[in-house]
């Protein structure tokens, strides 16, 4: 399956986000020793699942091709006590933005203060004429340290001069 998507740095938590449905996303990323793991298992709500998610052949990140396959919850506590992986937890809210669904995720633990903003799209048309929402600071699409599989195992410190370089500041 291809996903087409853009991924913004948040500047401000825009207006009615905690009135929004949201849930617990935790990743782990696997193995735990590649720097960049294409690899993870997602607790996403209620729905769990391991996800193959690549960059389509090029290099541009807003084009990636995903495989997923669903998991029961014994199958993913299984998994999840057997491996050694880089973890990332998140609390990810879905906010209507002009009829297109933002996933806002506002990261938890270590990554606390970092809040992405990710916009799906049907073709490569819708994704090129969509414009930045004005709660989103920056396009960091094409970034690899915003990458979920970079960003697994690290805190704010450790990406904090990437950051600065857009200007972000901690929500």
């Amino acid at each position: 399956m291809l996903e087409l998507e853009k991924t913004y740095l948040a500047k401000y938590l825009p207006k009615g986000l905690k009135d929004c449905s949201f849930k617990e996303v935790i990743d782990v990323y696997i193995p735990k020793t590649d720097p960049h793991p294409v690899l993870r298992l997602r607790k996403n709500g209620s729905n769990f699942e391991m996800t193959k998610k690549q960059p389509v052949k090029g290099g541009d990140a807003s084009a990636q091709t995903e495989e997923t396959i669903i998991l029961s919850r014994e199958e993913f506590d299984a998994l999840n006590n057997q491996v050694e992986g880089k973890r990332v937890r998140k609390v990810r809210y879905s906010y209507n933005h002009q009829g297109k669904t933002a996933e806002i995720d506002v990261f938890q633990d270590d990554l606390k203060g970092l809040v992405l903003v990710d916009f799906e799209f049907e073709s490569v048309n819708d994704k090129e004429i969509f414009v930045m929402p004005d709660f989103c600071l920056a396009d960091v699409t094409q970034e690899d340290f915003i990458a979920g599989g970079m960003l697994c195992g690290k805190g704010c410190g450790d990406i904090e001069e990437k950051l600065n370089r857009f200007g972000y500041q901690k929500i």
